[in-house]
């Protein structure tokens, strides 16, 4: 009798050490699973190459109450230049730069252009709300901009002027209105001396550019890159 009562007893013991080991692994006294690896800062556009670099109106303008959608679409986001930098971008892999200035255009084209006329006159180099981070990680960037006054807004060349291109292939996309290219291209070209300049360009009449972005993703997809 004595003898059952000692492996009752031995049983019992056995029983709860067990219950104290599973009660062990569900109140945390295991040791802490390891912190996730840190993931590198991404850079670029996955490639590392290629900027997508624009002036659009509609992100340069303080919007009035009274624009009219219908009539001045070029001015009420995304704009025209803007949607095909967003097709290049999307085509390519590549980062977006919005140009922009630091005292916005009129929203009335009349009043923009006005001004526009004014800095052309001046030469003047409008000021930029910022430039590009790390320029020297792009060996290829797409310049997009709005034929202004036949040639290019002056704030493009206050971006050339920040933002040396200097050993960089660069594609040219332009919105215009009846003008075409004008010219900008000159313009552009002497602005850029020490960049390859492809004479392959993309543009396109203002009435057109919402319905561009085939036309202009086939473009991008000719140049070879």
């Amino acid at each position: 009798m004595r003898k059952f009562g000692t492996i009752f007893l031995l049983l019992c013991l056995l029983l709860s050490l067990a219950a104290c080991g599973s009660t062990d692994q569900t109140t945390g006294t295991a040791d802490p699973a390891p912190a996730p690896a840190a993931q590198p800062a991404p850079t670029g556009d996955g490639a590392g190459s290629t900027l997508v670099a624009y002036f659009s109106w509609a992100e340069n303008a303080v919007l009035s109450e009274d624009v009219d959608a219908i009539t001045s679409p070029s001015v009420v986001p995304p704009g025209n230049v803007q949607q095909l930098a967003a097709w290049v971008q999307e085509a390519t892999g590549g980062d977006l730069f919005s140009i922009q200035v630091t005292d916005p255009y009129p929203s009335d084209w009349d009043a923009c252009l006005a001004r526009a006329n004014q800095e052309r006159g001046e030469d003047a180099r409008p000021a930029l709300t910022a430039a590009v981070e790390d320029l020297d990680q792009y060996d290829t960037v797409f310049l997009g901009y709005p034929n202004w006054w036949y040639g290019v807004p002056m704030a493009v060349l206050t971006f050339l002027e920040e933002n040396d291109l200097s050993g960089k292939q660069v594609y040219l996309f332009c919105s215009h209105g009846t003008g075409g290219l004008a010219n900008s291209v000159e313009i552009l070209t002497q602005a850029l001396p020490n960049a390859t300049l492809s004479d392959n360009i993309f543009d396109c009449s203002e009435e057109e550019a919402a319905q561009s972005q085939q036309a202009i993703q086939t473009w991008v997809a000719g140049l070879g890159n």
